[in-house]
């Protein structure tokens, strides 16, 4: 059946719930998991509160416990970013000190401190490599500035990136560390998002040229001036606890380093069950980028509630995104939501669909050490609904 009379048929035939879910895994911890990173060929690794490392190796079977890196007993790893089976970096979020980088290159038997956060009122919230060599670090604004810092070879170096560009209110603007997927990166370029009292807004590098005679506040320390986009997104309602929360794209199939459509969701974390602001569909109004903005639209039919992550799957031309209660999925490229239930004839968990934080395609983390693999027929079921 094709797009359009799949559409007019859910919409006839009431398929505003679908019955294919995740699969509950045995993750041998408790603690609060936030950060995942599918590498593929069935190696996965996760992270969370307590200075918690998870790593697999046979997609998901059997998770096995990292060495605690050294001093991070008590630290909140709330992102991890792995190039193999061996490497891999984590990032704990927490003020000033407490943000710090650790990096491991012998399957996580032994760690090392690559970065540790200097600025006593900082907070680091996402961390993001290529699967090649280039890594970027968000955190929220200090003195006014979103912080950012770049790496060129897989995190041994790290340089602070200064631009006017990433200028805010004091005290309005912030990023999430909910998902560490409010920070990706096309061509080399970093685009992140945000929320706050000054509202949601996305921001990404529209132009970047060599600059020999301009002042240092604005360029990298390869000479680079980079022109920042800021674009509204209708995400959450102007609170400190509001706005976007996570970030994916749908790659063009003839460019993979831009893409054609940006899903951000996230809401109010504070109101989990809320639902009318919690996801946004972005297009370049025209198709060439060179010469066109970014414009963001409200979800058409919004997700349950609250979601900290999202993930689009390519193979299926599907979008997923999960939260504290409840799962969603869109066939139409995130201008429409529908619930993925936990079916009981499958003798599904009856929470299957709730308490996660964070997404990499198959896998889904959550609090209290909950790890979910998607079954892998459950979004083809979801698309023929």
């Amino acid at each position: 059946m094709n797009r359009p009379l799949l559409l007019l048929a859910c919409l006839f035939a009431g398929c505003g719930v679908l019955h294919a879910q995740w699969d509950l895994e045995d993750s041998h911890t408790t603690a609060d998991l936030r950060g995942i990173d599918n590498v593929g060929g069935g190696v996965a690794w996760a992270s969370g509160t307590n200075g918690t490392v998870l790593r697999t190796e046979d997609g998901g079977y059997l998770w096995q416990a990292c060495a605690v890196p050294p001093g991070a007993e008590h630290l909140d790893f709330r992102g991890v970013q792995a190039f193999d089976a061996n490497t891999a970096i984590v990032m704990s979020s927490g003020k000033g000190d407490l943000s710090r980088l650790y990096k491991t290159t012998d399957g996580c038997h032994k760690w090392k401190l690559i970065l540790r956060n200097h600025d006593k009122d900082g907070f680091w919230d996402a961390l993001y490599f290529d699967r090649h060599q280039w890594g970027w670090l968000l955190g929220d604004p200090v003195k006014g500035t979103f912080v950012l810092f770049k790496s060129d070879d897989k995190g041994r170096t790290w340089i602070r990136q200064h631009n006017k560009g990433l200028r805010v209110q004091t005290g309005a603007q912030s990023a999430f560390a909910a998902s560490n997927s409010t920070l990706t990166a096309f061509g080399g370029t970093p685009n992140f998002a945000s929320g706050g009292t000054a509202g949601a807004f996305f921001y990404s590098v529209v132009e970047v040229t060599i600059c020999l005679d301009c002042s240092e506040e604005n360029i990298d320390h390869e000479g680079r001036l980079d022109g920042w986009e800021r674009v509204a997104v209708p995400a959450g309602s102007r609170t400190d606890s509001s706005g976007v929360f996570s970030i994916a794209v749908r790659r063009s199939a003839d460019n993979p380093h831009v893409f054609e459509t940006l899903v951000a969701v996230g809401g109010d974390f504070r109101l989990p069950d809320r639902s009318g602001d919690t996801a946004s569909v972005c297009r370049y109004e025209t198709g060439d980028i060179r010469f066109a903005h970014l414009h963001c639209d409200a979800a058409q039919t919004p997700p349950h509630g609250f979601r900290s992550a999202v993930a689009y799957d390519a193979g299926t031309e599907t979008w997923i995104t999960v939260g504290p209660n409840g799962t969603d999925i869109s066939t139409d490229d995130g201008r429409n939501w529908r619930a993925l239930r936990p079916d009981p004839a499958l003798h599904d968990a009856a929470d299957a669909d709730r308490d996660w934080n964070a997404l990499s395609l198959p896998f889904v983390v959550g609090p209290h050490g909950r790890i979910g693999k998607l079954r892998s027929n459950a979004l083809a079921l979801g698309k023929g609904k």
